[in-house]
């Protein structure tokens, strides 16, 4: 029988359960064997959900971490949290998925890098987006070069009122920030990616809390909880690269706009552009006309990951990662890029506190 990468999940509450716990159930190349959640009955129930009555719950992710059987981990705890648990599992010789964002800070991503280095072992980071069959495809064509130079780009995630009101999101305390580093950062990871442009030169960014106090809100969830909600509502960032390049990035979990769009993005190059308003659509010029190329996407396009259990992106993600454990493939998703979308996260938080814009080097 094949080997099978044997997986400790450390945070077993609403990401774990809505995405990576059914994904690994999924990956045939994958056995969850641990469950740790500093709330046990959260462990004992995922262990009921996923495991077996024999793998072992804990409630302190250091006890987990001495099981020298377990090959990687699974960091699904809020982002306070993602720096100090992915080193201790780097440092015990484990390969680490991290949920998004990588953490709170740059300086904190630096030691994750530094962890991983010394290790030797496998670190990616959960930006799940890159692998819609939307994303592979426009990535596919902007590597081929079909879009060119590609030097205006725009990274959305807009909801309109969709304020997550359970856990910890709108803390800002334990969650460094608000819709900018929940799901702007998905935006901007697709963005770069797109881009293949790690460098930012400076950026300006502005943050508003001018919905979060407000009653009678009309959120999907339901009402927030107006003195819990100490995280921004809206945020929106300008990036300008290294070589020019300027990226405008737009988050929101409440914002008073009629036509929302979360983790998507808009490319423009000298041959090209296309974007992900209305599934992919590519703008280009033929035969001196302008034109509107539209694909239609299926599950052809995401095969090149074989052996994932199913199509959705979480499925693909716990695939590429359990490949890259067994020497069968390359991380889609690489700390070191996921570092660089922590920096520019941070510079735009930094830029709203100083009133200035903030400069990388």
């Amino acid at each position: 029988m094949e080997k099978k990468v044997r997986i400790g999940v450390i945070g077993c509450g609403g990401i774990a359960n809505g995405k990576h716990m059914p994904a690994e159930k999924r990956n045939p190349a994958s056995e969850m064997v641990a469950f740790c959640d500093i709330i046990e009955e959260r462990a004992v129930k995922a262990r009921e959900d996923y495991g077996k009555p024999t793998d072992a719950v804990y409630t302190d992710y250091r006890e987990l971490l001495k099981d020298k059987s377990i090959d990687a981990v699974l960091v699904l705890t809020p982002n306070c949290a993602h720096c100090e648990i992915t080193v201790a599992a780097l440092n015990a010789g484990k390969h680490v998925l991290c949920e998004k964002p990588m953490a709170m800070n740059y300086a904190e991503a630096k030691k994750m890098l530094e962890a991983r280095d010394k290790s030797g072992k496998i670190l990616t980071i959960g930006y799940q987006n890159r692998f819609r069959s939307d994303a592979i495809y426009l990535k596919q064509r902007a590597d081929e070069g079909m879009f060119g130079d590609i030097y205006y780009a725009e990274a959305i995630a807009i909801r309109r009122r969709a304020v997550p009101t359970w856990g910890v999101f709108i803390d800002q305390e334990k969650q460094g920030g608000g819709p900018l580093i929940d799901i702007g950062t998905h935006a901007l990871d697709l963005t770069l990616f797109m881009m293949n442009n790690y460098e930012p030169a400076y950026c300006v960014g502005k943050t508003f809390h001018k919905l979060n106090k407000q009653t009678n809100t009309g959120n999907i969830w339901g009402d927030w909880d107006t003195e819990r909600f100490t995280a921004e509502d809206s945020a929106f960032g300008f990036v300008v690269m290294k070589n020019g390049a300027v990226i405008y990035l737009k988050s929101s979990w409440a914002l008073n706009m009629a036509d929302p769009h979360e983790a998507i993005t808009t490319i423009c190059g000298d041959k090209a552009g296309a974007d992900m308003l209305d599934g992919v659509r590519i703008n280009t010029i033929l035969g001196g006309k302008q034109v509107m190329i539209k694909p239609e996407l299926g599950e052809g396009a995401v095969a090149f990951f074989e052996g994932s259990g199913g199509g959705a992106p979480e499925d693909l993600e716990s695939v590429c990662f359990t490949n890259a454990i067994l020497g069968k493939g390359n991380l889609y998703v690489t700390a070191d890029q996921a570092a660089v979308v922590t920096r520019i996260l941070e510079g735009i938080y930094e830029s709203e506190k100083t009133g200035k814009p903030y400069y990388f080097d």
